[in-house]
């Protein structure tokens, strides 16, 4: 019988630069695809696949703004978009909290810093959002 995977069962971490972040909430992105490339030979005769290059899919994170935790870095964090190379860990998890597995690592640029959303009338959870260019992963 397979081990049971839901959304919660993942460990995400992240670095900019030498400064570890810790644990973020959200994940989305990081999709490896490739470029297609076909060949139509003469005669009629089938295409033929040729591959293509990998590409790689930005990465987004997101967590609970802690004011005292996230609010002070968040400064810093926008002086690092454009330049501050990456990491962010993808980690399984077994449903008990235990380790999974080994982790994808993601590397990259920080391409955005969204501080939390602001609504005077709402009562959500207030957010950071950080989007990475991804260049490699292993």
């Amino acid at each position: 019988m397979a081990a049971p995977t839901r959304e919660d069962t993942w460990l995400v971490t992240v670095a900019v630069g030498d400064r570890a972040l810790g644990v973020f909430d959200q994940f989305s992105g990081g999709e490896v695809d490739s470029e297609e490339a076909l060949y139509s030979p003469g005669g009629m005769a089938a295409e033929i696949s040729l591959g293509g290059r990998r590409t790689i899919g930005n990465v987004t994170v997101s967590r609970y703004c802690d004011r005292a935790l996230d609010w002070p870095a968040i400064k810093w964090l926008v002086a690092q978009v454009g330049v501050a190379r990456c990491s962010i860990g993808y980690t399984p998890l077994t449903p008990s909290g235990d380790r999974g597995g080994d982790p994808l690592t993601y590397s990259g640029t920080l391409k955005t810093v969204k501080p939390p959303e602001h609504d005077s009338t709402g009562n959500d959870a207030a957010q950071l959002e950080l989007e990475f260019t991804v260049d490699g992963v292993a």
